[in-house]
């Protein structure tokens, strides 16, 4: 597989820089794979996968370790500079071959139709439009092909709610790299066309204080085959 250079225009080659929260993500997320049981979660994410993998937003590469020996290759995109830094070294240690590019998910650096799965692990959140950052993901797709996907939204009752509205307006996106509390993904991967599997809903952390991050589907859903 060869990337493509020709995709972005000018508005998709801004830069996604920040540091503050790279460092901070990097280093909490490390200790959520035993603590919030992020690992156990990664593993039923990616179980069963073959073939090549197209994986958006890949942060530090956390998910390098579970991708199952059928997968043939990863093209991992990640735009911020720490994170993608970081994980080139975890790709150094997979088990699987591992490519790690920079780009957006709005702008794929990728042909069309070259990928049997695509992986999006807590990026809808963040990614500056989500509409066609999945049409990217279908474009790149091939048709069958299925999408994995682990994210956090909208979840609780009405108080819940309108705390993820209010910190999604206010401070929450500033400090946390663009992130979006009250999204909701499985509804975006509907009106994007995809096919949906069988859904999980899971709460991180399972055991302790209910946060407005807390809310996670775990699911699967499929480009249509024709």
């Amino acid at each position: 597989m060869r990337l493509s250079s020709g995709r972005a225009g000018k508005g998709e080659r801004r830069a996604v820089h920040h540091p503050v929260f790279a460092r901070y993500y990097a280093r909490i997320s490390v200790g959520a794979e035993t603590r919030f049981g992020m690992a156990g979660l990664r593993e039923r994410l990616l179980a069963g996968l073959s073939g090549r993998v197209i994986e958006i937003g890949a942060g530090n590469g956390l998910n390098f370790a579970h991708y199952p020996a059928d997968v043939a290759e990863v093209v991992a995109i990640e735009p911020e500079p720490l994170l993608r830094q970081l994980a080139l070294e975890s790709a150094l240690r997979a088990e699987v071959p591992v490519d790690v590019v920079p780009g957006t998910a709005e702008a794929l650096p990728v042909k069309s139709e070259a990928f049997d799965a695509a992986v999006l692990s807590l990026v809808l959140c963040s990614v500056r439009d989500v509409e066609r950052a999945l049409g990217e993901v279908r474009r790149v797709l091939k048709p069958g092909g299925q999408v994995r996907f682990f994210e956090h939204g909208r979840g609780g009752g009405p108080v819940m709610a309108l705390t993820q509205r209010a910190l999604d307006r206010t401070l929450w996106p500033v400090v946390s790299g663009g992130c979006h509390l009250a999204r909701d993904p499985v509804a975006a991967l509907r009106r994007a066309g995809f096919e949906l599997g069988p859904l999980r809903q899971v709460l991180v952390p399972e055991k302790g204080p209910v946060l407005p991050s807390s809310f996670c589907t775990l699911g699967t859903a499929w480009r249509p085959a024709a």
